[in-house]
Order: structure tokens, then C-alpha cells, then sequence
């Protein structure tokens, strides 16, 4: 008897089974490991793992989930790799200037101030924000959670050194986004490098999170993921709202994503367009 294969079998498309090798490598980490990646926006994250195929000298997906699953080092830079790093302080200065227009005043009535940060990276934003608090008189009764899923870009916002190279940058976006001082006041120049002043980061705590896996772990009134959940699915992009709908106080504030909105028609319900252009939103029920 003569033997046919299907579409899908011995002569299906690459395309077809590049997807299955993604699947298979995004199972194995979430299997091994407890990452979970499965539900991030599928071209961004084919793109990141060839990226680190190439990087280790690999020919296929399935070569570089044998090096995964075996070797640690391959992992912490996959992760790496997979997290959104693209950050700087005072980034989208407008939308710095609409939170001190419209948040601020709602915050001046709080007697103490939880704001939570997700998706951090290398803190920049997260300094942005205290310097805008103490500019306000707010920062003494402020408590940031900045949170990350990559512990190495934590690390290198908990020192909060940046390069030197990026402050004439970062002093046009602090003028623009309405900074009331020098912006040489807020740090030291060493080595080539700005050290921001420790006083900006004494109520900051800085700790791992997975917007994916893990759950609420405090009630805030401010939290701010800018630009993250553009890399999720439609599914994972409602499951994140969802978290962050529970962990938000009544009347407080959701900052995302100037190219983001709330993906779920009904979590959009609950919230009031404080500033739409600049995507803050106030919780209302």
C-alpha cells in the first residue's frame, strides 16, 4: 500500500514547524522552570529566541532548549533577552507633566502613597518618579515597589548609576516634563557615570515580579507599566489587567504605554480617562 503524508506531516511548511519548535522551547522553560512566556505577543518573542540562537552559535530552536534546560548561564540570558529594557528617565516627558497636572492634586490627599511600578528595567523611570514626589512634597509618605522579572536589571537599578552620556538627554526630557531644579542637583559624577543621590531611593523597594505567574501582593494608588504589555498577547494582555484592576485602591490611577490601552472592554468600564492622550486612567468602580 502506498504511504501519503498530510499537510501537516513529512512535507508540512517550515513556517508550520518553526511554530511547533516555539511551542515546544516556550513549554520546556515553563515546564523546567516555572517561566512562563507562552502568552507573549508571538513575533516579538520568535525573534528574541533566534536572536539568542545565533548568539550561542546554535542551528535550531530545539538545539538552543537542549542548552537551556542544561545550562543556567544560557537561561539568565535568554531572560534577559526576553525582558523589556528600553527605558530612560523621564521618558515621554508629557506624560510626566499631565501625572504632576492631574495625579499629583489627587495624591496630596492621601496620608500615605503606594505607587507600584511594574516591568522597571533598569529604574530609570522609577528615579524619574521619586524626584517628581519630592519636587511635590510627596516623597516622605511614598512607598515605590519596582518591580522586574529579570534580577540583573534590578541590580543595576538598585545602584542607580546610569551613564554620564545620557544626562543632557535626560535633562531635556526633566525640563520638558515640568523639573523645578537643576537636574545636576539630583546626582554625582563618577567614572563617567551619574550616581543619583540615595536619598531618592530610600523608599524605593525594588524586588522580582512576573506579571504572568505571580499575583497582587499589596493595594496601590498609583500603578504604572509603560510599555510592557505591548509584548503580550490579547490573552495575557487581559489577564495583566486584571491584576492590576485587583490591586488597585478605589479612585486610584493606571499609567500605561503611550501605543497601549486596556485591552478588556469590561475592565475599561471601570476606569475615567484622567489624561487619555498620555493613557492615565482613574479607577471609578
Amino acid at each position: 500500500m502506498e504511504t501519503t503524508f498530510n499537510d501537516k506531516g513529512q512535507d508540512g511548511s517550515s513556517e508550520e514547524l518553526e511554530r511547533l519548535q516555539i511551542k515546544l522551547f516556550l513549554d520546556g522553560i515553563y515546564e523546567w522552570y516555572g517561566y512562563d512566556f507562552r502568552d507573549y505577543a508571538y513575533n516579538s518573542i520568535k525573534r528574541r529566541i533566534w536572536h539568542r540562537v545565533y548568539k550561542e552559535k546554535l542551528s535550531s530552536i530545539l538545539e538552543l532548549l537542549d542548552k537551556v534546560l542544561y545550562e543556567p548561564t544560557c537561561l539568565e540570558n535568554l531572560i534577559a533577552d526576553f525582558s523589556i529594557n528600553v527605558t530612560e528617565m523621564f521618558r515621554d516627558p508629557s506624560f510626566f507633566f499631565h501625572f504632576r497636572e492631574k495625579v499629583v492634586p489627587l495624591l496630596r490627599t492621601y496620608p500615605s502613597i503606594r505607587i507600584w511600578h511594574a516591568g522597571c528595567a533598569t529604574g530609570e523611570e522609577v528615579y524619574s518618579m521619586a524626584i517628581l514626589l519630592q519636587e511635590e512634597g510627596l516623597y516622605e509618605k511614598t512607598k515605590i515597589y519596582a518591580t522586574d522579572i529579570n534580577d540583573k536589571v534590578l541590580k543595576i537599578a538598585k545602584n542607580g548609576q546610569f551613564p554620564l552620556e545620557n544626562m543632557k538627554k535626560y535633562t531635556n526630557n526633566y525640563l520638558q516634563a515640568g523639573g523645578k531644579m537643576a537636574f545636576s542637583e539630583y546626582y554625582t559624577v563618577t567614572n563617567n557615570n551619574a550616581k543619583f543621590h540615595p536619598t531618592l531611593s530610600r523608599n524605593i523597594i525594588f524586588a522580582q515580579h512576573n506579571l504572568v505567574t505571580d499575583q497582587s501582593f499589596n493595594e496601590f494608588h498609583v500603578i504604572l507599566c509603560r510599555n510592557v504589555l505591548i509584548y503580550f498577547n490579547k490573552q495575557l494582555q487581559y489577564k495583566v489587567h486584571d491584576l492590576f484592576y485587583n490591586s488597585l485602591s478605589m479612585f486610584g490611577v493606571l499609567g500605561l504605554g503611550d501605543k497601549e490601552m486596556i485591552a478588556n472592554k469590561d475592565k475599561a468600564e471601570c476606569y475615567d480617562p484622567l489624561s487619555p492622550k498620555q493613557k492615565l486612567y482613574q479607577k471609578v468602580r
